[in-house]
């Protein structure tokens, strides 16, 4: 596949171009795991030749680590104290009795005629291999959520690869769940298509462009008043959710360059993963509520929503690259020239936490899930050569400011918790003797345990929060577990490096190499 000039926002790889493009692209995608490999390879060399300099810049570092831990967990307490607000909150009776928001957002809402009872939503849900269990949950959600049922549109997204089992789950779904609905529409997408990446974001596309040819344009509905939600199959939806995001999409400036992000818990199957898988989950959802306070830094990601208006303005997702869920806010900030921006929602969505069959299959599958939103760095060649091609569109603040983050990003998460965990005890194994006899080599380690446990406050909130969020256990739940549920986050230091640091080092050296990857499906398995 290649692409002309006007169509640099549907790029997936550097081999979708071709010339000096390629080389630049190429350039970019080397750019991240260069920087990450750098860091570490020289903190090494740095701790044999020079390990006083490397010493006083360890210290340095778990003082900014202790810093930033402390920064991040007041993020983590303004949310949690937001979203425990929200969930209060009687979302129904807040859009019935809604006289005023934004003013730029009434200007704009009044133009198309905007009010909630007028509103349509569109869900669309893309599964591969998900079990009928896990299918028929989601589905229940939605028809026992608080918005009327009959002002939705609901579209199954199967692949032709999943085979007749797809077939047949999909019609035991529209047989109970159809009637329900507005509209219901089964899409199968075309196996081996050319130019495409089996993946999420191909199987959504399809199914974009299918309800929106099948069902939006046959019966003349306005885009202005659709607003879509795009759900990994295993979400359940809380019952206000599209009143919250109702709610929100009528009140805020410019609603339509706008996408709107719930936070994701992993609720569905809790109790029965194993605990390190807990941990992970957990922690992921820890740092989407951080980023739910500090907006700017703010990327859609899994399970989100964004107006019909918009998707159709960019031409649904990208179907040749695997971080679809993140691609398409960086695909709608170029588009619109960074007039484009994330709204966090501050209410969850429950989805599973990573399951299968064993524990060391469990293991596999989430270092590969983990792998797999590492390679959203794809994302980092894509916002810079796009940046580039548009450099006089966009303003100069926005793009450099969202380049940093990402590249800052990326490189923390690949980094970060190895120079906390490895690379600070370096110096001391590479210094020598001489090095080694010195008043500093004994005070590193003295220095490095007391900042890390000023750190574990942080690890306490943390485990403080989880508790406070898990849902009710199960009826056989046994006191043990209980203790169990809080002597998990132990292991959290150790999850950081071997579920964040190495799948994401892989991630950034696969495509420094030019190794691209395909898209991998999480595994999802309830008992």
């Amino acid at each position: 596949m290649r692409y002309a000039s006007m169509d640099y926002l549907k790029i997936g790889k550097a081999t979708d171009l071709t010339g000096k493009n390629r080389k630049l692209y190429r350039l970019l995608e080397i750019l991240v795991g260069f920087l990450s490999w750098s860091t570490l390879i020289g903190l090494l060399i740095l701790s044999y030749l020079n390990p006083i300099w490397a010493s006083y810049f360890i210290i340095a570092f778990d003082i900014y680590w202790l810093l930033l831990i402390t920064y991040l967990t007041l993020h983590l307490l303004s949310c949690y104290k937001k979203l425990q607000k929200n969930l209060k909150i009687d979302w129904m009776e807040k859009c019935k009795n809604l006289k005023q928001g934004n003013v730029d957002a009434k200007k704009c809402l009044l133009k198309y005629d905007i009010k909630w009872n007028n509103i349509i939503h569109l869900v669309i849900f893309p599964t591969y291999n998900e079990s009928l269990e896990i299918i028929q949950s989601s589905f229940n959600a939605l028809v026992n959520s608080n918005w009327p049922a009959e002002k939705m549109i609901v579209v199954l997204a199967i692949e032709e690869r999943a085979g007749e089992e797809a077939k047949i789950k999909s019609e035991i779904i529209k047989k109970k769940f159809a009637h329900r609905f507005k509209n219901f529409l089964i899409t199968i997408h075309p196996a081996n298509i050319d130019g495409e990446l089996q993946g999420k974001g191909a199987n959504q596309a399809w199914a974009g462009r299918a309800v929106k040819e099948k069902i939006i344009d046959q019966q003349n509905l306005d885009y202005n008043k659709i607003l879509v939600s795009i759900f990994d199959i295993d979400t359940i939806i809380y019952k206000d959710y599209f009143f919250c995001l109702t709610y929100k999409f009528l009140t805020v400036n410019n609603p339509y360059q706008a996408s709107y992000q719930p936070i994701p818990v992993y609720h569905n199957n809790i109790w029965q993963a194993p605990f390190f898988a807990r941990v992970a989950a957990y922690s992921n959802t820890f740092w989407q509520m951080m980023m739910q306070i500090r907006q700017e830094k703010l990327v859609t990601y899994s399970s989100h929503s964004m107006t019909f208006r918009a998707l159709v303005d960019v031409d649904f997702w990208s179907v040749n690259m695997v971080s679809e869920d993140s691609r398409i806010f960086w695909h709608c900030f170029c588009y619109y020239n960074g007039e484009y921006r994330v709204e966090p929602l501050h209410f969850p969505v429950s989805m599973d936490a990573t399951m299968d069959k064993n524990f060391w299959k469990t293991i596999k599958s989430l270092y590969k899930q983990q792998r797999r939103w590492g390679w959203g760095v794809e994302n980092v060649p894509y916002l810079m050569f796009n940046v580039i091609k548009k450099w006089k569109k966009i303003p100069k603040s926005k793009s450099i400011s969202r380049i940093f983050v990402q590249v800052h990003g990326f490189h923390s998460w690949a980094t970060n918790a190895l120079i906390v965990g490895v690379i600070g005890w370096m110096p001391i194994l590479l210094g020598g003797n001489h090095f080694n006899s010195t008043v500093l080599s004994g005070n590193l380690p003295v220095l490095t345990r007391i900042l890390m446990t000023l750190a574990m406050v942080g690890l306490i909130v943390s485990a403080i929060i989880s508790t406070l969020l898990i849902p009710k256990h199960p009826t056989n739940w046994r006191p043990i577990n209980s203790i169990v549920i809080i002597l998990q986050w132990l292991v959290l230091p150790i999850s950081i490096i071997i579920f964040g640091a190495f799948p994401a080092l892989e991630a950034q050296t696969r495509l420094m190499f030019g190794k691209y990857m395909d898209f991998w499906v999480t595994s999802k398995h309830r008992v």
